[in-house]
């Protein structure tokens, strides 16, 4: 990773419902040098982006429409693939097994998830 592209190289697969904030994520990791898959919009659609690609990180919000939704994290949590949680959700909802996953708070900073999914992939 360089500090003009630190994410160079990096698979990131983008889950996020919200259009806007996706575009927004997309955007400022492929600035940083990342190929980003997706985004998709739902833990299924998800899982078979992450099937059919190598995703080196992740980035999930909690929130995919019906409220906080913990599935596709754990499989990326079983698997071995770090991640990065975008939330507008209380750490206390994190269920403790996925504790160890970085979350930003909604509304981000395209600097702290650069920085959140670079330290996550190291």
């Amino acid at each position: 990773m360089t500090a003009k592209a630190p994410l160079a190289g990096i698979n990131v697969l983008v889950v996020e419902d919200d259009f806007y904030l996706a575009s927004d994520e997309k955007s400022a990791l492929e600035k940083a040098g990342a190929r980003v898959i997706g985004p998709c919009r739902d833990g299924d659609e998800a899982a078979g982006l992450a099937a059919a690609e190598r995703i080196d990180c992740a980035v999930v919000d909690v929130n995919l429409g019906e409220g906080p939704e913990f599935a596709f994290a754990r499989v990326l949590h079983r698997r071995g693939v770090p991640f990065v949680f975008v939330t507008g959700y209380d750490q206390a909802l994190i269920p403790a097994e996925l504790g160890i996953a970085e979350r930003l708070e909604k509304p981000i900073r395209n600097r702290d998830l650069i920085a959140a999914v670079a330290r996550a992939c190291r």
